[in-house]
């Protein structure tokens, strides 16, 4: 058996028009992330994270957004994706450690329903996500609410093939 680590990180611009989903949670604000998909940055992050951490690119590989399939489509369902592509390369999730960078709005209340919803897409147990929030104190474009990012670790684990 093989451990492997994993790292992600996405940003997206928040503008007018365009819902602020994050965990696959809609969240009410005035504007939204700008992006092809929902633009769900803390998904798109853990996403990142699964797929390097097994050596399978990155989601501008599988999802481009230069594909029409994928227009507006819930970032979850994409998250479920990447673990149909994890099992068939024989990995599984050990856990995944996510933090949300934004100014605005007040995320922490949402945290138990995104850590459930990530879980769900990847089926794994209650315990193995961990999503934090923080500001940048009104520095940078995040500090400025021009845009939100994400980070995400996560450790996988190789299965033996007989």
């Amino acid at each position: 058996m093989t451990f492997r680590i994993g790292q992600g990180y996405d940003v997206h611009p928040l503008v007018a028009g365009r819902p602020l989903i994050l965990g696959g949670v809609e969240i009410a604000h005035p504007v939204g992330l700008a992006g092809h998909s929902d633009a769900d940055v803390l998904c798109h992050a853990i996403m990142d994270a699964l797929l390097g951490a097994a050596g399978l690119g990155d989601i501008g590989v599988h999802f481009p957004d230069t594909e029409t399939a994928y227009k507006d489509i819930s970032s979850l369902h994409i998250l479920g994706e990447v673990a149909i592509m994890l099992a068939e390369s024989h990995f599984t999730v050990e856990n995944i450690d996510a933090t949300v960078i934004a100014q605005a709005p007040k995320l922490s209340p949402h945290r138990e329903v995104m850590a459930a919803n990530i879980s769900r897409a990847l089926a794994l147990p209650p315990g193995a996500v961990n999503v934090k929030f923080t500001t940048e104190e009104g520095l940078g474009f995040t500090g400025a609410q021009q845009g939100m990012a994400a980070q995400a670790v996560c450790l996988i684990k190789r299965n033996d093939v007989l």
